[in-house]
């Protein structure tokens, strides 16, 4: 096993594929290898990097709750990077993991080649129901183990789709959940997914982001839509993608449209042909140019 060492807390990281370096960052309740349908189309191309991030073995599962943050995630993602030399990529998250990757964007945007933001942003219209939500299942898992609340979890209402498309999928995606660990899925959920921001309240660094960026996200994925949409909105370089009858496991529900949109995004960057918006004024009506445009 591959180990970089951030701050003193050992990751494990997979590199598989030779090209262009694609670093992918995994949501909370999944790992490294829940990237695996996008390792395996990915490879072919470019150097792909997964790694699991603090609290998920066989990185390391520090037991300290100050370890956790969204500082420290964006902190493990850079660590990783500069392990291995990587001075730019295309860096693509999901849920949790999209998180990390926007953070990254607006600290280091110069190391990244594109962005790729899918499921972000739940919590965003309600914060404080978050925070107390999350604080108590982070006290849940404490208790009752994740053996116990994992299943659960699993059965949230934006992962129902991926059980009704794909049982099988589903189900081993929630036995390895079932089999996370403990302190570390408690301590992440607390310190990580509790603390974190709104994506409403980063509105200024946004707006600055020259970045190019695929936001992507399920149209049964409730809490991500409108923050979704905020991103696409505030980020002149970015586009937004929405798979229709699918949920918060996007790459796992849909991996094939996943693959073939990421890939064209990835494309069209490559080819310098992935503009940004101009800035305009609002538009305040759908079928009139503003006055002036037309002439008289």
């Amino acid at each position: 096993m591959a180990f970089a060492t951030v701050d003193g807390v050992r990751l494990h990281y997979e590199v598989t594929g030779e090209g262009f370096p694609l670093v992918l960052v995994h949501e909370y309740a999944g790992d490294g290898r829940g990237w695996r349908p996008q390792v395996a189309f990915f490879a072919r191309r470019y150097r792909v990097v997964t790694y699991n991030a603090r609290g998920y073995p066989p990185s390391d599962v520090p037991e300290a709750p100050t370890a956790y943050s969204q500082d420290a995630a964006v902190g493990d993602l850079l660590g990783v990077m500069r392990h291995l030399g990587i001075e730019q990529a295309h860096v693509c998250g999901l849920s949790m993991g999209g998180y990390a990757v926007l953070h990254f964007g607006l600290r280091h945007p110069e190391m990244a080649r594109s962005l790729v933001v899918a499921g972000c942003g739940t919590g965003s219209d309600d914060p404080a129901r978050f925070r107390r939500d999350a604080e108590e299942l982070g006290r849940r898992i404490e208790r009752d183990g994740m053996e116990r609340v994992g299943p659960v979890y699993a059965k949230g209402s934006t992962r129902l789709p991926f059980l009704r498309k794909d049982p099988r999928g589903w189900q081993e995606f929630a036995d390895a959940l079932a089999r996370h660990s403990t302190t570390g899925s408690a301590l992440t959920m607390r310190g990580v997914q509790a603390r974190r921001p709104s994506v409403y309240d980063l509105e200024a660094q946004l707006q600055r982001l020259t970045v190019p960026m695929l936001v992507a996200v399920g149209d049964e994925d409730e809490p991500c839509l409108r923050p979704g949409l905020f991103l696409k909105d505030r980020v002149r370089s970015a586009g937004l993608l929405v798979l229709p009858a699918t949920g918060h496991a996007i790459n796992l529900e849909e991996p094939a449209a996943f693959n073939r949109a990421v890939s064209d995004f990835l494309t069209l960057v490559e080819a310098g042909r992935w503009a940004a918006r101009q800035a305009s004024p609002r538009q305040t009506s759908a079928l009139l140019p503003e006055q002036g445009l037309l002439g008289t």
